[in-house]
């Protein structure tokens, strides 16, 4: 079985030398969500993790079919889609899935090169190379299929000034609560089926020209009741990773089985947002009324200083505080990171958030991964689907 690669044995470089920059990606321009209420997710969004009124598209703007609220927190942007009609490809998406991710739109420099070199490589046509004008300049946009019903778009906007794509409007509000410290993406979950990890793996090594660059088993990522396994995969400039994880025999259902039966299908499982004080971040949400998975036992907060090792010097954070804000604790060679979870956003228990503060560290907590599954466990036995 694979074995965590740890990022600093080889540097930096060595780690992103496999990977094929010929996209190439710049970040990640915005996630558009297809969502039974657009209006009203909006206001969550906006009370509960701080994001602004950004744009809009809808009958208002000569849509007839669906309306789209844009949601902007420094680098992040959110879009929350919903169908007007019951005769959608946007709502037989929300009848099956449930609110959740249909797009990650990423940011390039050139969107029809984008989907030449992806599609002669064998990616599946989302979006043919369409050129999107209004009086603010223009836009080209292409799109391909990942995994499940999820796409990606490759966006060029190197022509363009308005306030997100030609047909939105600048959306502005009398309601604006503060942001609560939310940087930009740090990287975004995908689950799959039994046996389709590699599959994807593959897709995005010889499509989008990604790397693998860390790797987990189910002996390094189990309980007593579940496991899983997981890869991540990145581009050539570390600005985009995606790891993708797929379920492991354990004796009870785990967290991707209980995603993929409630999504019906593969999906985006968690998105993660970078913070710079994971304290403030977390304190002013859970006054917002976010939920966050509990607190693992006092022994692991005991345990953070063996754990941290050389980095222990740096760290700045009061383990009580931590403790009291359930927030994990990791490290790797190159520093630590700190990291929290909520619970589902939605309903069925599909997606849900991951807050991450990286002092030095390039992983993904793999020290927390018992803690964190135990957690989830916890939720699951409580829904009835353990």
């Amino acid at each position: 079985m694979a074995k965590e690669v740890k990022s600093v044995e080889y540097g930096l470089e060595k780690i992103f030398e496999g990977a094929q920059d010929f996209l190439p990606l710049l970040g990640t321009d915005y996630v558009e969500f297809y969502v039974g209420n657009a209006k009203q997710a909006a206001h969550y969004y906006k009370t509960a993790f701080g994001f602004q009124s950004h744009a809009y598209a809808g009958l208002e703007t000569g849509l007839k079919d669906r309306c789209s609220y844009v949601l902007a927190q420094n680098k992040i942007r959110l879009v929350l889609t919903t169908p007007l009609v019951s005769d959608s490809p946007i709502a037989e998406h929300i009848k099956k899935h449930g609110d959740g991710v249909k797009v990650i739109a990423l940011w390039v420099e050139d969107a029809t090169k984008a989907f030449e070199e992806t599609t002669s490589r064998g990616a599946k046509a989302f979006m043919q190379p369409t050129v999107e004008k209004d009086q603010f300049g223009e836009v080209v946009r292409s799109g391909i299929y990942t995994y499940g019903e999820t796409v990606h778009i490759f966006v060029e906007r190197k022509k363009y000034d308005g306030p997100f794509l030609p047909g939105f409007v600048k959306w502005e509000s009398d309601y604006n609560p503060t942001d609560v410290g939310f940087k930009y993406v740090d990287h975004m979950v995908g689950n799959v089926g039994w046996g389709e990890m590699n599959q994807w793996v593959k897709f995005y090594e010889d499509v989008m020209g990604f790397v693998n660059f860390l790797s987990f088993d189910d002996k390094q990522i189990h309980t007593e009741y579940s496991a899983l396994m997981s890869k991540v995969m990145s581009n050539g400039n570390g600005r985009i990773k995606f790891p993708i994880n797929e379920p492991a025999e354990g004796k009870k259902k785990s967290q991707i089985e209980e995603y993929i039966q409630f999504y019906e299908g593969a999906g985006c499982q968690h998105i993660a947002v970078a913070t710079d004080d994971i304290i403030k971040t977390v304190t002013e949400m859970r006054k917002r009324g976010v939920e966050f998975l509990s607190a693992p036992p006092a022994a692991y907060y005991e345990e953070i200083p063996a754990r941290l090792g050389k980095h222990m010097s740096m760290m700045k954070e009061d383990i009580k505080e931590l403790q009291k804000l359930a927030i994990l604790v990791d490290a790797d060679e190159e520093g630590y990171l700190l990291q929290i979870f909520t619970k589902p956003v939605e309903d069925r228990p599909t997606l849900f958030y991951e807050i991450i503060q990286r002092m030095g560290a390039r992983g993904f907590g793999a020290g927390n991964f018992k803690a964190l599954f135990e957690s989830i466990e916890r939720e699951q036995e409580r829904r009835g689907t353990l």
